[in-house]
């Protein structure tokens, strides 16, 4: 804005605010990252396989408040009356049968849907903040410190990743989040840290990071404020990955009854293999939905951690 004074033009334009700023920057490089995702007809299907289970997992609390009753459909402690014999087909009354118990399978699955989605974004999370932290630490400091993590790493992935938790949970009692945490250490000393550590050694030379040093800026200034915010990128691209193991680590675990968990969809199949209708054609539905519904949850996040590689890498962007 300008205004005349005394014949002389004087701009009374301020300066926009920094979060204004930075909010409109990241808005630009969001649609640049969207636009650069859409191209990959994988990455949308498995966004829209992600956006289904949402859903599919949110209708659940309100199918139980409005149309269920709450003595039949309740996942774990439901049973129908009026079927005399358990398990019982796929009818209009239940979709998807019912188990041995007398329980809906619909209504299992449905409700076991949000503690996978819990299980995998905890996971990733405690992964995202390890990996990044100490790849972001070895990378800057590098000599003995940067030795010792990889050591450490290095550890990590000659430990079998499944058959450590099997043990760890036949010594302890495991739950969701136990299991989340321990996915995610394990996750986050192991490969994920060394990749994010080689893409902060090259961030460690840009300029930036030298002008923030000869600034004055303190070793902990430049690894939280500069160095591991260049590396969220990648790191959330790899968090696609870990929720896919973890999603697969809990069926199986689950399967095997070495959690505490009440209802999943590993349990689920677990109460198909106990009861004795695990490979029985006439009882599939017993198997199959919880079973497919692993596959494409974990085949999902899968695509969609392929889309964003293309994203964060520049290399695999089509020219």
């Amino acid at each position: 804005m300008t205004m005349q004074t005394n014949g002389i033009t004087v701009s009374t334009a301020t300066h926009a605010p920094l979060w204004r700023i930075r909010l409109r920057l990241a808005w630009r490089s969001f649609k640049s990252s969207w636009a650069t995702f859409a191209e990959s007809p994988v990455g949308l299907i498995g966004l829209g396989v992600i956006i289904f289970f949402g859903l599919f997992a949110l209708a659940h609390p309100i199918l139980m408040h409005t149309v269920w009753d709450s003595a039949t459909y309740d996942p774990q402690m439901g049973y129908d009356m009026e079927i005399a014999f358990h398990p019982a087909a796929p009818s209009v009354r239940h979709l998807l049968g019912t188990d041995p118990l007398g329980r809906d399978v619909l209504s299992q699955l449905m409700y076991s849907t949000r503690y996978e989605f819990v299980l995998g974004i905890l996971s990733a999370v405690v992964t995202v903040v390890i990996a990044t932290t100490i790849g972001a630490v070895a990378a800057y400091y590098g000599g003995l410190i940067d030795a010792f993590l990889m050591r450490l790493a290095d550890l990590v992935i000659m430990v079998p990743f499944l058959p450590i938790l099997i043990v760890l949970s036949s010594f302890t009692e495991v739950g969701m989040f136990e299991l989340a945490l321990l996915i995610g250490l394990l996750s986050g000393f192991g490969g994920n840290t060394i990749v994010i550590k080689s893409q902060a050694l090259s961030v460690k030379v840009k300029p930036f990071i030298e002008a923030a040093r000869i600034a004055g800026g303190s070793d902990f200034h430049i690894i939280f404020t500069h160095l591991i915010p260049n590396l969220l990128p990648i790191a959330l691209l790899y968090m696609m990955f870990v929720v896919t193991s973890a999603i697969f680590s809990e069926a199986v675990l689950s399967y095997f009854g070495l959690t505490t968990i009440k209802m999943s969809w590993g349990i689920m199949i677990n109460t198909a293999q106990t009861q004795g209708y695990l490979l029985r054609f006439d009882t599939w539905y017993l198997l199959i939905p919880a079973s497919l519904a692993i596959t494409l949850l974990c085949a999902a996040f899968y695509l969609v951690g392929r889309a964003l590689d293309e994203v964060v890498n520049p290399r695999l962007r089509s020219r």
